[in-house]
């Protein structure tokens, strides 16, 4: 085995010159050229560089998926599998994500520009555990019996819900499709994945490995493609049963109108965020906070739904919190992702490059002032990198404190009481996450009840794991990733009533 401390930059560079990625689509059970026979060009933001020719699904090839997955959940050749059975594919999909590894950080890497660093420590492993978690899950979920009189015999089951698609974003690829293919395939569901067109290599990578695992053809397919072309195909087809997205609002918004014109199929949503990071004055070690606060913004340049992209601060403690968090910005100034050394890497494409330079520029004309970054760096590599960011003196009402941004931009408002906190907290469409930073564990309680948050963070910021479920309020969307939660969304109950009355 391969001791990662000793790859370095030039390693890593020789093995993505050496890499040979598979780019067709995956459906029932094997790579398939798109119907139309037409590819896309998948972009390397570290160099602005192509990577590869990745074939360009359509609403046939939508239809060719969801006919596999179709016929394989409605022939039952994996839900009817034995729970111990199901659970040693899963647990062996495990294994192999964990073998390949290395493999698999450079395709995310190369993908979307994340440090390898990241993807080898952090996506990979999280990846594996988060489907080894669920393959445990199998045999642990029990139905109940209902309290009904001598005379009947009641019982609640659950059963898997059908065919799920299920679409993904760009920022977190292999984490996000773990949560959802997990639970999905732990519940005995098949599945249709469509990735993100900026990240397609590592969900097509998935697939071949689940094959090897022993999952059987049909059960879970991998259509890349343009997202206005390929998730509306998904939310209107009529043998989808389920459709679970994580991405924006405006998307999300998209695919319930699909949705409410075709069949009324469940649907989740897991969208944007414009967190709060609410410091009080008794905020206790402000370099502890600062540290956690930063990375809570600038961790993967800022591309992640919950970043706590709102600093609201007292302001006796305002000025020497920005210049902590100022100075942790200017050690992660963006470098090379494929060298073990960098702490951030690129933005994912040259279009959330010009949308985060245009909610800087943005936020000057509204009147905040650039505490740190705010400019494109490493132009002469090709790549798409900006530094950590600053807007200090925002208004929440300002769109740089609304919209969300998506990219390494924090902006700073002050407050001089709690509920001025607490109201400016709240003042937002979104609801994904939060967090509390005070000495006063009763305020801490207090605000963490009133904060409308699917996940508050009281003195972190951004620590979870699998066991706890993720979601939003509000404009951040309605049900729930990871934990058990999740299985709701991939199962539906049934009731079945016996009469035991007469002979």
């Amino acid at each position: 085995m391969t001791d990662l401390k000793s790859l370095g930059l030039d390693d890593w560079l020789g093995r993505a010159a050496a890499l040979q990625p598979r780019t067709e689509a995956f459906i029932d059970g094997r790579f398939v050229p798109a119907a139309s026979g037409r590819t896309f060009t998948d972009i390397g933001p570290r160099d602005g560089q192509p990577i590869a020719e990745v074939a360009e699904g359509d609403a046939t090839d939508v239809d060719r998926a969801v006919t596999a997955a179709r016929a394989a959940f409605d022939d039952r050749r994996w839900s009817d599998q034995s729970p111990k059975d199901r659970k040693r594919v899963l647990l062996r999909l495990a294994e192999l994500i964990r073998r390949d590894r290395e493999q698999l950080a450079l395709l995310e890497s190369l993908d979307v520009g994340k440090p390898i660093r990241d993807t080898l420590a952090v996506d990979v492993p999280s990846a594996a555990k988060t489907i080894q978690w669920y393959a445990e899950t199998i045999d642990k979920v029990y139905g109940e019996v209902g309290p009904t009189g001598p005379d009947a015999l009641s019982f609640v089951t659950r059963e898997p819900i059908g065919v799920v698609a299920a679409i993904v974003p760009w920022n977190y690829p292999m984490i996000i499709t773990a949560w959802k293919i997990g639970a999905a395939l732990a519940t005995g569901n098949s599945v249709v994945l469509k990735p993100a067109s900026q990240s397609p290599l590592s969900a097509l990578r998935l697939a071949e490995l689940a094959v090897e695992a022993g999952l059987p053809d049909g059960v879970f397919n991998v259509v890349p493609g343009p997202g206005a072309v390929v998730g509306p195909a998904l939310a209107r087809h009529p043998a989808v049963d389920k459709i679970t997205f994580t991405g924006s609002t405006e998307v999300g918004k998209s695919l319930l109108r699909a949705v409410g014109e075709s069949d009324v199929k469940a649907i989740t949503l897991e969208l944007g965020g414009k967190s709060p990071q609410v410091v009080l004055a008794d905020v206790g070690d402000l370099e502890a906070a600062a540290q956690s606060i930063g990375l809570g913004i600038f961790y993967n340049s800022g591309q992640t739904c919950n970043a706590g992209s709102r600093l609201v601060v007292h302001r006796s403690v305002r000025e020497e919190l920005v210049e902590r968090i100022a100075a942790l910005g200017r050690k992660l100034a963006p470098s090379e992702p494929l060298d073990p050394a960098t702490r951030l890497g690129a933005i994912v494409d040259e279009r959330q490059l010009e949308k985060v330079l245009g909610y800087v520029a943005l936020g000057e004309q509204e009147g905040a002032t650039i505490v740190a970054g705010g400019e494109r760096v490493r132009e002469e590599s090709g790549g798409f990198y900006v530094p950590p960011t600053i807007l200090d003196g925002v208004s929440n009402s300002w769109r740089v404190a609304r919209e969300e941004i998506f990219g390494p931009v924090l902006t700073v408002t002050e407050f001089s009481d709690e509920d001025e906190a607490l109201r400016i907290a709240n003042d937002t469409p979104f609801g994904l996450a939060a967090g509390i930073w005070t000495r006063d564990v009763k305020k801490a309680h207090r605000l963490a009840r009133a904060v409308r948050a699917g996940t508050v963070w009281i003195n972190t910021f951004d620590t979870a794991d699998i066991t706890v479920p993720f979601g939003g309020f509000k404009q951040s969307g309605f049900g729930r990733d990871k934990g058990m939660a999740a299985l709701d969304g991939y199962t539906q109950l049934k009731t079945t009533w016996m009469d035991l009355s007469g002979d």
